[in-house]
């Protein structure tokens, strides 16, 4: 079982995106899959059509005060699990700044998960902040993958995650996270800008990016608001195709450690 966590401190870059789409696709082809929405946002959460949930979210067992295994719940589709997101998340996070283990209190929460092997892949999606619940998912996290939007300022939200990283390392929560993917998000064909941005972004990251690049689509950005994966609500549309390919790549890189 492998623990990776989907984060960019800039919201609007396709990450809750990715973290759906991904994980259904990889669902899709037999990997069981558990989709954490750590966003008090609970977007993740809303593309499941489950936002009017109360009490499943995360909130509890962060606290200690429910087994974590009680709060995953099933999806549409089959082999992928969902643990929602609600507002409490929110106070969770102040509840634990309070403790001497802030940074490692998602990681304690999931060993149950490592212990009995139960997902091939447990995905983080995390808020688009520097806040207490982003740094835990880092601290709990095999790897990252960031999903960086094909514009100008690319790199410069690369840089900060990059340093969050550092700190997490040296802070001795988690001294093997590192960025082990960069999926380039919202691409436009029709510019040089898309396509520039993602040549500086390979020149800087080398084989950690990715080559699928998911194409800005008006299908992507509705999907959500209908509480549907890209593959329920556009199956055959250039959103569906691209994050297929993405999987596809996905399963290649970390095929020696599939189970």
């Amino acid at each position: 079982m492998k623990i990776i966590a989907l984060a960019n401190q800039k919201g609007g870059v396709g990450k809750t995106t990715t973290a759906v789409n991904l994980g259904c696709a990889l669902a899709q082809r037999g990997h069981r899959i558990l989709l954490i929405d750590l966003d008090p946002q609970a977007n993740a959460t809303s593309c499941f059509g489950m936002q009017d949930l109360e009490g499943e979210s995360l909130y509890e067992p962060l606290l200690r005060e429910a087994p974590i295994a009680d709060k995953v719940l099933p999806t549409r589709l089959d082999k992928m699990f969902i643990i929602p997101a609600d507002l409490d998340l929110a106070g969770a996070e102040i509840e634990i700044a309070r403790g001497p283990d802030h940074l490692t209190r998602l990681s304690e929460t999931l060993e149950p998960f490592r212990a009995d092997n139960a997902f091939d892949y447990i995905f983080l999606d995390c808020p688009p902040s520097l806040g207490i619940l982003m740094t835990n998912a880092l601290a709990a996290a095999d790897e990252l993958i960031t999903p960086i939007q094909c514009e100008f300022f690319a790199l410069e939200g690369l840089a900060k995650i990059v340093r969050v990283i550092e700190q997490v390392r040296k802070s001795g929560a988690n001294d093997r996270v590192e960025i082990a993917g960069i999926v380039m998000t919202m691409f436009d064909g029709r510019t040089n800008l898309s396509g520039q941005v993602v040549a500086e972004v390979r020149a800087h990251f080398s084989d950690r990016v990715y080559d699928t690049v998911i194409p800005r689509t008006v299908r992507l950005s509705e999907a959500p608001s209908f509480g549907k994966s890209i593959f329920e609500y556009d199956p055959n549309g250039p959103g569906a195709r691209a994050y297929r390919a993405l999987a596809d790549e996905f399963i290649r890189r970390h095929a020696s450690e599939t189970t």
